[in-house]
């Protein structure tokens, strides 16, 4: 049996010899649907997609930078870098990452023709789709995932304050106003977000 190891996976141990810096986790998944989850620090994922700091310190969760696309040659990030062959996302495991990383495995990997009944309609769909580049097809599944997380919160957000302004309008009380109150947080928080 012949093991291969990908070009990546011997550029990521190369940069790990030399760990002075916290090691982040990070899922890579390439244009042909090939995923590496690396743990690996910031000047290795600096070196391996040839970025800048200051262009990884934006994407630090724990500084407050608002949400941006940048164009730089080679790169495009918005939590995620996204790269003409591939694209890097840090925490993979974490609950709001996961639905993307779900959505980029399903949709990133270029198709072989379907077989059987929906062959046509499939073969005009993946034609398409592969006219669009990688880079673009990544951006568009990472939006859309921002977009159905928010949409999900929103929707959240009415179900629980309809009922809540009602049960208000119908008797002022203290757990009432409470309920509305912190509905309202809630709704800041998230308006700030979509903001950002």
């Amino acid at each position: 049996m012949v093991v291969t190891v990908s070009e990546v996976e011997l550029k990521v141990q190369a940069m790990s010899k030399k760990k002075t810096t916290i090691s982040r986790s990070w899922i890579l998944l390439n244009r042909d649907g090939r995923e590496t989850v690396l743990d690996v620090d910031k000047y290795a994922i600096m070196r391996l997609v040839e970025i800048h700091a200051r262009d990884l310190r934006i994407m630090d969760p724990l500084l407050s930078y608002p949400s941006t696309i940048l164009g730089r040659e080679k790169v495009i990030h918005i939590k995620a870098i996204i790269t003409a062959e591939e694209v890097l996302v840090r925490d993979p495991l974490d609950d709001d990452v996961v639905p993307v990383v779900e959505e980029l495995r399903r949709r990133l990997p270029l198709r072989v023709s379907g077989q059987g009944q929906g062959e046509e309609e499939s073969c005009a769909q993946d034609s398409e789709e592969n006219e669009i580049p990688f880079e673009f097809r990544a951006l568009e599944v990472i939006l859309e995932g921002i977009c159905s997380f928010l949409d999900a919160r929103t929707k959240e957000l009415e179900t629980a304050a309809y009922p809540a302004l009602d049960e208000l309008t119908s008797k002022i009380s203290s757990r009432n106003l409470d309920k509305v109150r912190k509905l309202k947080s809630a709704m800041t928080r998230l308006t700030n977000r979509v903001h950002k």
